[in-house]
C-alpha cells in the first residue's frame, strides 16, 4: 500500500515517472538491471534479505544508480549504516510528501540527503568518537538484521529462510549478539529483541 501510494506521488510530478516496483532483492536487482533507473528508493523491510543486502550488492556489481532509502526505521540506528553501504539519503516514512520529493531531487542532483536532525546526530556521534556504541548500535548489519526478526518472533528456522543462511550459521549470529549486549541465554536475547522493536515501533508511530 506504502509502495503504491509512493508511486502515485511520484508520478505526480511532471519530470517523474515510475519504471518497476519489487519487493525483493532478486527482482529489485534484475529490474534494475533491465531498467537502468535515474534513482532507486528503497526500504530496509523486503521480503527475504533485507533493503541494506540490496545496496550491498549494487555496489558490489558496480550498478551505478544513486539509492535514496525510505523506511520505518529508527534513524539513529540506519542512517549512517545505509550510507556506509553506498546509499546516497535516507528519509523516514513519516516525513510530509514535501520532504519526500525534496530528498530524492537531492539525491537525482548528486546530493547526500539527510533530514537535519539525523545529520546532526551523526556528526555529533563522530565528534565524542563513539563513545555510546554499548548497545545495539555496536552490532554488525547482519547481527542487527537476525537481532530485528528475533524481536519480531522469528524461529532460527523462519530466520534462516528468510536471510537464505544455513541454520548452524544463525546460531552463530545470535550467540554473537549474546557476547556484545552481555546477555546470559536465549531467554533474555529473545526478551531483549522484543522489547527494542517494540520501543522501535512506538517510536515510528
Amino acid at each position: 500500500m506504502f509502495r503504491e501510494q509512493l508511486a502515485h506521488l511520484i508520478d505526480k510530478e511532471p519530470a517523474m515517472t515510475v519504471c518497476g516496483q519489487a519487493d525483493n532483492v532478486h527482482d529489485a536487482l534484475q529490474l534494475i538491471e533491465l531498467k537502468n533507473p535515474d534513482i532507486a528508493i528503497v526500504d530496509l523491510t523486503l521480503k527475504g534479505p533485507s533493503g541494506l543486502e540490496l545496496i550491498k550488492d549494487l555496489k558490489a556489481k558496480e550498478i551505478d544508480v544513486p539509492v535514496l532509502v525510505l523506511s520505518m526505521h529508527d534513524e539513529a540506528l540506519y542512517a549512517e549504516r545505509v550510507l556506509k553501504a553506498g546509499a546516497r539519503g535516507y528519509i523516514t516514512k513519516n516525513e510530509i510528501s514535501k520532504e519526500v520529493m525534496t530528498a530524492i531531487y537531492a539525491v537525482l542532483r548528486g546530493e547526500i540527503y539527510l533530514p537535519a536532525r539525523i545529520a546532526s546526530r551523526i556528526l555529533e556521534s563522530v565528534a565524542i568518537g563513539r563513545k555510546n556504541d554499548n548497545g545495539v548500535d555496536q552490532l554488525t548489519d547482519r547481527e542487527l538484521e537476525v537481532f530485528e526478526l528475533i524481536g519480531h518472533g522469528r524461529s532460527t528456522r523462519e530466520i534462516s529462510n528468510q536471510l537464505h543462511l544455513g541454520v548452524s550459521t544463525v546460531d552463530t549470529y545470535r550467540a554473537r549478539i549474546k557476547t556484545r549486549l552481555h546477555l546470559e541465554n536465549s531467554s533474555q536475547l529473545c526478551h531483549e529483541a522484543i522489547r527494542w522493536v517494540s520501543e522501535g515501533q512506538k517510536a515510528a508511530v
